[in-house]
């Protein structure tokens, strides 16, 4: 007697049509400018298959259908979180941080004082998992030294996942990732932690300002403009257009004389930027007058 075989059902480990993956892929770029190649599939599946088999989707196109209707937006965060990459350690490109101390800080802070404003205000736009702004605070604080409460030093650092801000307002890291910061630095902004990790030191944790920010909003709450903003490596994921668009809004929430720093891995058309050229991956908004 012939067995029966019930026909073969694709899980979502197993593929995702053309349709579902274009269908994800236009609306990871519509909501986060996220560009995902074809070659981006395979990627897409290791991700989100978890995802869908702890929501108990069959299918990718469930999936998307939920996403759509999903008005509490858990759906999308967590999307964010699978989609994008998180991976960074401290010290990273240390061209930027040894101009930010050498040149930016001290230019910077000698103006300010013959200006009679004591005030610094810097962004780190992707800031993933806090080395970044961890770093160029502890920069601010051994640059002011003794001075600093006199300061009002605001770093504000944003992201879009809400998953690596938790890490990053945590402060809490292995010791290789700290193994490339200077050694006066680690001695004096990191306390031991369990487990053989270390901590940011609670002044420089409470002086940073984490918040959630999708760089795709059509504009950005800021009322005050950045004497410079940080946004390394995030860019590389973008498209040309988004990239120009974005761009555009970092120098209207730049102050005059104010820096944009990139990743060395990303350019800008020197002839499509509003900013003037300083060297690889740095950028300065002209000064006034």
């Amino acid at each position: 007697m012939a067995t029966l075989t019930a026909p073969r059902t694709d899980t979502p480990a197993d593929r995702i049509s053309d349709r579902e993956f274009n269908a994800i892929r236009d609306l990871v770029y519509a909501r986060f400018g996220i560009t995902l190649g074809d070659h981006k599939k395979s990627l897409v599946v290791g991700r989100l298959q978890k995802v869908l088999a702890q929501r108990g989707f069959r299918t990718f196109q469930q999936y998307y259908d939920w996403l759509k209707n999903d008005a509490s937006g858990q759906g999308l965060e967590e999307l964010a979180n699978r989609i994008t990459t998180n991976h960074t350690f401290f010290n990273r490109e240390p061209a930027h941080f040894e101009f930010f101390a050498d040149t930016l800080l001290p230019q910077l802070v000698e103006r300010r004082r013959a200006e009679n404003r004591r005030e610094l205000r810097f962004w780190c736009a992707g800031c993933s998992s806090g080395e970044e702004p961890y770093t160029l605070m502890m920069l601010m604080r051994e640059h002011l030294g003794a001075d600093a409460p006199n300061w009002k030093s605001i770093l504000l650092a944003t992201d879009l996942s809400e998953t690596v801000l938790r890490k990053a307002i945590n402060g809490v890291y292995d010791a290789e990732r700290v193994s490339q910061m200077p050694l006066q630095l680690r001695r004096r902004w990191f306390v031991a932690h369990k487990d053989g990790n270390v901590r940011v030191h609670d002044d420089i944790r409470r002086a940073v300002i984490f918040k959630r920010h999708n760089l795709m909003s059509a504009t950005f709450p800021f009322h005050h403009q950045f004497d410079a903003v940080f946004c390394r490596n995030v860019m590389i994921y973008f498209d040309h257009q988004t990239r120009l668009e974005l761009v555009t809004k970092f120098h209207h929430h730049t102050a005059p004389g104010g820096y944009l720093f990139i990743g060395h891995s990303e350019t800008l058309g020197r002839d499509e930027t509003p900013y003037e050229y300083v060297m690889p991956a740095l950028y300065r908004k002209r000064p006034q007058g």
